[in-house]
């Protein structure tokens, strides 16, 4: 898995730059090679995109939200690929938006893409065009403010995730 994190200071509150986020019918506006993502449940979206050419379309489950705070997801079908974007407030009219993710190059393409940084500068690119695009709107498209909280894994207790639990509560 190859995992890249970048990051961008847009110039809104938090909670508009969150929102905006959470718009993920929003994102072939900025995103490039993003054709259509149409958001099938309130954790499940359906994304079609077209890179080098390569038409692909899968679905990702939004695994941890919390509002005006991170929004995390995984592929659960087509390529591997999952990650986090986390949102600090700077200031009251500042956020800096960062996005980790990690994916698995497929294709020799994609490997080539990946060993030339041309997937990085892609992301990068990404969070510039989000910047320009919320800061030239002044206000989100719309907002969805609900929680999602990660399930826990194996080996994890209850009271090592953020919503707390029981101490003991092991989970097998």
């Amino acid at each position: 898995m190859t995992t890249i994190e970048k990051s961008v200071d847009v110039e809104v509150p938090v909670t508009t730059a969150y929102n905006q986020w959470t718009q993920f019918e929003s994102f072939p506006r900025f995103m490039e090679g993003v054709e259509s993502i149409t958001q099938l449940t309130a954790t499940r979206t359906h994304w079609v995109t077209k890179i080098g050419g390569v038409q692909r379309e899968f679905d990702a489950e939004i695994t941890e939200q919390h509002p005006d705070e991170r929004v995390a997801w995984h592929t659960v079908d087509g390529p591997p690929q999952g990650g986090v974007v986390t949102f600090h407030r700077l200031n009251d009219t500042a956020t800096r938006v960062h996005l980790q993710m990690e994916y698995d190059p497929q294709t020799l393409t994609e490997k080539a893409g990946t060993a030339l940084g041309v997937v990085e500068h892609r992301i990068k690119a990404d969070l510039d065009r989000f910047k320009t695009f919320i800061e030239d709107r002044g206000r989100e498209t719309g907002a969805w403010r609900g929680d999602v909280t990660r399930p826990p894994q194996a080996g994890e207790t209850r009271h090592d995730l953020p919503d707390g639990g029981k101490p003991g509560d092991a989970i097998r």
